[in-house]
This record gives C-alpha cells, sequence and structure tokens, in this order.
C-alpha cells in the first residue's frame, strides 16, 4: 500500500513560490494606495476651491473654518467632505484651512488650503497648497506653499 500525500520538499517549494509572488505583489499595491491617496488629495483640494468660490459668492469673502463650509448659518451646505475640524485626516492627508488677508470689515480676500501626508512615505510623498487662485501645488519632503511647483 502506497501512502498518498506530499512530501517536505514539496510543500517548501509552494511556500516559496508564494513567497516570491508576496514580495512582488506587496510593494506594487502599497505604492498603488499611495498614488490613491495622492489623487484623493488633489481631488479634495479641487472640491475645497469650488466649496471656497461659493461660499465667495454668497458672502462676499472666504471661509476661515469648515465649520463655515459645513454647516453655514443661512443656506445649504458648501462642502461635503467629512472634514469637521483643522488636522482632520481625510484618506491618508491632514487637512488645514485659513482664510487670509482679511478686509475691514473681516471678510476674508484669500484663504489657503494644504493636504500633508499623515505618515510621510506612507500614505503619501507629495504635499499640497491650494488658495483663492485654484492654483494646486505640490512639494516633496516639507510643506507646500505659494512658491511651490504647479501640478
Amino acid at each position: 500500500m502506497k501512502n498518498k500525500g506530499f512530501t517536505l520538499i514539496e510543500l517548501m517549494i509552494v511556500v516559496a513560490i508564494i513567497a516570491i509572488i508576496a514580495a512582488i505583489a506587496i510593494p506594487n499595491l502599497l505604492r498603488s494606495r499611495l498614488q490613491s491617496n495622492e489623487a484623493a488629495a488633489i481631488g479634495n483640494l479641487k472640491t475645497i476651491v469650488g466649496a471656497q468660490t461659493a461660499f465667495a459668492a454668497a458672502n462676499r469673502g472666504y471661509a476661515d473654518t469648515w465649520v463655515e463650509l459645513r454647516e453655514p448659518a443661512d443656506g445649504p451646505s458648501f462642502l461635503d467632505l467629512e472634514i469637521a475640524a483643522n488636522d482632520d485626516t481625510l484618506q491618508g492627508y491632514d487637512y488645514n484651512l485659513a482664510g487670509a488677508e482679511a478686509d475691514a470689515n473681516g471678510l476674508f480676500q484669500n484663504f489657503t488650503c494644504t493636504a500633508n501626508p499623515n505618515n510621510d512615505g506612507v500614505t503619501g510623498i507629495r504635499y499640497f497648497f491650494v488658495d483663492a487662485s485654484g492654483i494646486i501645488r505640490f512639494a516633496t519632503g516639507a510643506a507646500a506653499d505659494a512658491d511651490s511647483t504647479p501640478i
């Protein structure tokens, strides 16, 4: 009677093949996740610019906080992103919003919004910046600003 089953060598070969496939696939998976987070950050910044533009048209100035965009005193919400306070993380990025250049009436004539990776090199490599011009700018390794390279 012959015993049927796998030998130790056959099992070790199968494990080695799975390890090789994993070594090839995992870095690609992590890179695609990083690129996905960066693409989402760019899309979110475009959404924020649109919300700020609509807010400015309705209120003669830009919003200074997420609450102003999400829960205006009168009328519908300008922003549907789940950002409720500064430094909220969304899809691997931290977003910061600030009004700039207040006029005599206290209305902001500009705004700045940054999107920084929550974990540099893991959730994103590029740092993003946008203001009322609507031009999204990026930097690598440090926070982006108005002088950074446009996308």
